[in-house]
């Protein structure tokens, strides 16, 4: 049985949301942009640590 990749849909999911953000009217993409970029901080705040040597 195959499993989804994670990172594959997570990758389709921010072209989505990117693709959604393009097509609005002009003036509503920065906020927008920046609704998103705020996710992605979030999330990338939240994720596993790494121990640099």
């Amino acid at each position: 049985m195959d499993h989804p990749d994670p990172q594959s849909d997570a990758r389709a999911d921010l072209v989505s949301a990117l693709e959604v953000i393009e097509d609005q009217p002009l003036h509503t993409r920065a906020a927008a942009y920046e609704a998103l970029n705020e996710s992605l901080a979030r999330q990338l705040d939240s994720g596993p640590t790494v121990a640099r040597a």
